[in-house]
C-alpha cells in the first residue's frame, strides 16, 4: 500500500525541509537569470547579449562539473551546501548593487553589462558545486524505499521553481522593478540558508575517501556511459533544453514581435508554469512509471512542437498557449528524468554522477540561450526559435532507435523491487 501513497516520501520531515529548500533555491536561480536577461536587452537591445549571458554561466559550470562532483561525493553535503547558499547570496548582493539606477548613472553602459557578465560566470562556479550537492543530499533524507515517490516530488519542486521563478521575475520587473527584483532574491537565498540549517549533518557514504581526482572522475564517467537508461536520458535532456530554449528570446517577443511590454512577459513566462503545475499534480496522484521510456520520448516530443508553434505565432494568446503546453509535456519529462537518474545511480557515485549530468544538461540551459541568440542575430529571433522545434523533435525520434532500452524502460519493475 505505502508503494501506491501519493504522499509517501512527504511523510518524513527532513525531506519536506528538502523540498522547501530546493523550491526556494531554484526560485532565486531562475528568476535571478530571467532578471538578468531583462536587464541586459535593455541596456544593450541585441539578442546577442542574451546569449553571452548563457555563456558566461556555462564556461565555469561545464569547466568544474566533473571536479565538483569528486569533491561533493568526498565531502559532508549539507556543509558544502550551506557555503554554496552563502556563495550565492554575495553574488545576488552584488547584482542588486550593480542593477541600482545609482550605479547605472554614474558608470558606462558597457562596464554595467560587463559587472553582470562577470558575476554571471563567478555564479557558474557556484552552480557546478550546487547541482551534484542536491542530488547527492537527496538521498540522505529520505529511505531507499521512498525513492521513486521522492523522485517525483523532488523533479516536481524543481520544475515548479524553475517555471515559477521566471514567472514571477516577469511580473516583478514591472510591479518592483529590477533592482527590487534581486532584492526578492536575496531573500530567498537567506531563507533557504535558514531552513538548511533545520538539516542535521550527514554521514559521508563514499568509502574512497582520498581517492585520485583522476581515477574518481574516470569511474563516474564509465558508469554513465554503460548506463544506456542514464544515458538516453541525459541525452534527450540536453537536446530538449538546447535546441528548445525559445524562453531565452522571451525579451525580444514581449518587446518587438508581439509588443506586449513587461506585463506581457510576465504572461509568457507564467503559461509554462501553469501547464507544469496542473501536470505535476497530476503525476502526484497518478504515477507515470508504467513505459516510462516511451512517455518521455512522446512528452519531448510534443515539447518540440509546442515551441514550434510559439515560433510562428503571432497572435498573444495563440503564444501562451504554445507555451502552457511546452510547460505540460516539459513537467511529464523532466518528473521521469529525475526518477531515472535517483534510481539507477548507487548511493557512493551521486555526485559525479550529478556534475555529468549538469554538464550535458544544467549547462545545456545556458548553451541553448547562446544557441537561440547566435541563430537569432543570424536568422531573426522567430526563424531560431522555429530551427530550436524542429531539431528537437527530430533528435528525438531518432533517439528512440539510438536508446532501445531507454524507449523500452518501464519505471514500475523498479518501484516494484524495492
Amino acid at each position: 500500500m505505502a508503494k501506491k501513497d501519493p504522499y509517501q516520501a512527504l511523510r518524513f520531515r527532513e525531506f519536506n525541509l528538502f523540498l522547501i529548500i530546493r523550491f526556494a533555491m531554484v526560485f532565486a536561480w531562475t528568476m535571478q537569470f530571467i532578471v538578468i536577461e531583462w536587464e541586459v536587452y535593455s541596456l544593450t537591445k541585441d539578442p546577442l547579449s542574451l546569449g553571452l549571458i548563457g555563456l558566461m554561466e556555462v564556461i565555469p559550470a561545464v569547466s568544474l562539473a566533473l571536479f565538483a562532483g569528486h569533491i561533493v561525493d568526498q565531502k559532508e553535503k549539507r556543509g558544502l551546501l550551506m557555503k554554496c547558499l552563502l556563495a550565492f547570496f554575495t553574488i545576488s548582493s552584488l547584482l542588486f548593487i550593480v542593477c541600482l539606477p545609482e550605479f547605472q548613472e554614474s558608470v558606462a553602459t558597457n562596464l554595467v553589462v560587463w559587472s553582470i557578465y562577470g558575476l554571471v560566470f563567478l555564479g557558474g562556479i557556484v552552480r557546478s558545486f550546487i547541482s551534484p550537492t542536491i542530488f547527492s543530499l537527496f538521498s540522505l533524507v529520505v529511505p531507499k524505499e521512498a525513492y521513486v515517490n521522492g523522485a517525483t516530488w523532488s523533479s516536481s519542486v524543481w520544475q515548479i521553481g524553475s517555471v515559477v521563478g521566471p514567472a514571477f521575475a516577469g511580473f516583478s520587473i514591472l510591479w518592483f522593478g529590477v533592482h527590487w527584483s534581486m532584492f526578492v532574491i536575496v531573500g530567498f537565498t537567506i531563507f533557504a540558508f535558514l531552513m538548511l540549517t533545520q538539516i542535521e549533518k550527514k554521514p559521508i557514504l563514499n568509502k574512497k575517501i582520498g581517492e585520485k581526482v583522476s581515477d574518481s572522475l574516470k569511474e563516474g564517467l564509465r558508469f554513465v556511459f554503460k548506463t544506456k537508461e542514464v544515458l538516453g536520458a541525459i541525452t534527450l535532456d540536453m537536446v530538449a533544453v538546447l535546441f528548445g530554449g525559445a524562453v531565452a528570446l522571451l525579451p525580444v517577443f514581449a518587446q518587438d514581435i508581439l509588443k506586449v511590454g513587461p506585463t506581457g512577459f510576465g504572461f509568457l513566462r507564467a503559461a509554462p508554469a501553469i501547464g507544469s503545475f496542473l501536470t505535476i499534480i497530476t503525476i502526484a496522484y497518478f504515477p507515470i512509471t508504467v513505459k516510462a521510456g516511451v512517455k518521455l520520448l512522446l512528452s519531448i516530443f510534443g515539447f518540440g512542437l509546442s515551441i514550434i508553434v510559439f515560433g510562428y505565432s503571432e497572435w498573444f494568446i495563440l503564444s501562451l498557449i504554445a507555451l502552457f503546453f511546452s510547460g505540460v509535456f516539459d513537467g511529464v519529462s523532466v518528473v521521469i528524468r529525475q526518477t531515472i537518474l535517483q534510481l539507477k545511480t548507487p548511493d557512493n557515485m551521486r555526485g559525479r554522477v550529478a556534475s555529468v549530468n549538469s554538464m550535458f544538461v544544467g549547462s545545456s540551459n545556458e548553451l541553448g540561450a547562446f544557441e537561440s541568440g547566435l541563430t537569432a542575430k543570424i536568422m531573426g529571433s522567430v526563424n531560431a526559435v522555429i530551427f530550436g522545434g524542429v531539431m528537437t523533435c527530430i533528435i528525438v525520434a531518432s533517439s528512440g532507435f539510438v536508446f532501445p532500452k531507454l524507449r523500452d524502460l518501464d519505471l514500475s519493475k523498479s518501484d516494484e523491487n524495492e
